[in-house]
This record gives structure tokens, C-alpha cells and sequence, in this order.
């Protein structure tokens, strides 16, 4: 049974879940999988394929990192945490609220700057962010997200970051940060490349030399109920398909 849980606070996180119809007979097996923004088009292609080949059916509740991490810590009723960083997966196994054992990188995030009125408004570059035509620039809140942090170590490593630090708007993750951007409300934003692969506009891969490697972790919550349908879904995740999965949609996986 799981712990009663108060305050669990969503935020912008939105839940998802794999919609593969499974013939009568054994009953669907439910996984909850607390996951960084920056995972919503890949996981739903991952939950379709697992719920393919098994009775598991994974539910996802995206959010920002910082975020997740924080609901786990007060008791969310997570099975697997799913993170843009290593940082906080770390720190919930210092804790013990994910088991250690089952710490594990599953990819390489790549950032990327989309700007959905192409080279209208001046941007063929990185450098073309401090022209006037861009107005606002929306990233993801670097103290909660793994790639807004990246996004600022870039600005500063291109030598950008005081010409364009009044045009930024934050958002608390970067799919929020994305939408900033498709809605007009910003010329660009900062996001996941995983993100972008479909979107018209000016699609700007980050050079990977600007930033500290974005590895992405995830572990199993210790309080989970369901430790053997979580530990597929990992095996999965790490297994052929599943970085298969994660390569055709903008994730270098180690």
C-alpha cells in the first residue's frame, strides 16, 4: 500500500498515459513515472512499445527536474523518477527515497534554440540572438532545470549573456519555455532538440562544447509498489528498443 501522500503540488506538469488497447485477460499493470519535460514525445513512444509487449502501462507526470525531485521527496507516488540530470537522482539516493541499485544513465540530452520565425527575424546563428529583432528569449528556470542551466553556461560561453540577459523570460520547464515561443510571446526559446524534430522555423543545435554534458538519470522510488513492473520498464528503457527509441528522437545515449 502506498504511504498517504499530502501536498503533492503539479504545477505545470501535465499526467500522460499510453493508449495501446491489450486484449482481455491479465489486468494492465500500471507504472507512474515521474519525468522531466524534456521527455514528453519520447516516453509516449516508449509506453506504447512496452505496453505492446507486456502488461505494463506507464503513466507519466512531467515537470520540471527540481520539481519531481521535490514531490519524491514529500511522498509523490512515483514508481521510477525520470530526470534531466544525474544531481537529483544523486541526492534522493543520499536520501533513500530511489533505490541505489537502480541508478542508471539512459541518455545524453541536446540542446537546441528554436526560433519559429526563421531567419525573419535575423537568426541564422547563435550570435544573431543580440540582434534587435529578437525582443524575448524564453528558457527554462536554471535552478529547476537541467537545460536552462545549460542554456545560461551557454549564453556566457559564447560571450552572449549580457546582451541578451534583459530579452529572457523564464519558464518553469522547458516545454513551458518552448510554448512561450510557438505562442508569439518570444521569438526563441531554449529546449530540448528531443523536442524540436517536427517544428517549422529555424532549428539551431547547440555546439556541445558550450555546455557540461547533459546526462540524464533515472531511478527506481524505493516506496514504489510495483518494484518488478518498474524494473521493466528500466530494462526496457536501457535495453536495444528502448535506446533505439531514444536515438531517433535527439538523444545521444551512452
Amino acid at each position: 500500500m502506498r504511504p498517504p501522500f499530502k501536498g503533492l503540488v503539479l504545477g505545470a506538469a501535465v499526467l500522460f498515459s499510453s493508449c495501446v488497447t491489450q486484449p482481455v485477460g491479465e489486468p494492465v499493470r500500471k507504472v507512474t513515472v515521474g519525468a522531466a519535460s524534456n521527455l514528453t514525445d519520447v516516453l509516449t513512444e516508449v509506453g506504447q512499445a512496452l505496453q505492446e509487449k507486456s502488461r505494463v502501462k506507464l503513466v507519466f507526470s512531467y515537470g520540471s527536474t527540481a520539481e519531481l525531485a521535490q514531490q519524491i521527496e514529500n511522498g509523490a507516488p512515483f514508481d521510477v523518477f525520470a530526470a534531466a540530470d544525474t544531481e537529483h537522482v544523486d541526492a534522493l539516493v543520499s536520501s533513500g527515497k530511489v533505490r541505489s541499485d537502480s541508478r542508471a544513465v539512459y541518455a545524453l540530452g541536446q540542446l537546441a534554440v528554436w526560433i519559429p520565425g526563421g531567419e525573419q527575424n535575423g537568426v541564422r546563428e547563435l550570435k544573431d540572438l543580440a540582434g534587435p529583432k529578437v525582443r524575448f528569449i524564453a528558457i527554462a528556470q536554471p535552478e529547476l532545470a537541467p537545460y536552462g542551466k545549460a542554456t545560461v553556461e551557454v549564453l556566457k560561453a559564447a560571450g552572449l549573456w549580457a546582451a541578451v540577459q534583459p530579452k529572457i523570460v523564464y519558464a518553469n520547464n522547458i516545454s513551458l519555455a518552448k510554448q512561450l515561443a510557438a505562442s508569439g510571446n518570444a521569438e526563441a526559446a531554449f529546449t530540448a532538440y528531443s523536442l524540436l524534430l517536427h517544428d517549422k522555423g529555424t532549428v539551431l543545435k547547440i555546439d556541445p562544447n558550450l555546455y557540461h554534458p547533459i546526462e540524464q538519470a533515472l531511478a527506481i522510488v524505493t516506496s514504489s509498489p510495483g518494484i518488478e513492473d518498474a524494473k521493466a520498464f528500466r530494462s526496457f528503457l536501457l535495453g536495444p528498443e528502448g535506446r533505439a527509441i531514444l536515438s531517433r528522437n535527439g538523444y545521444l545515449v551512452p
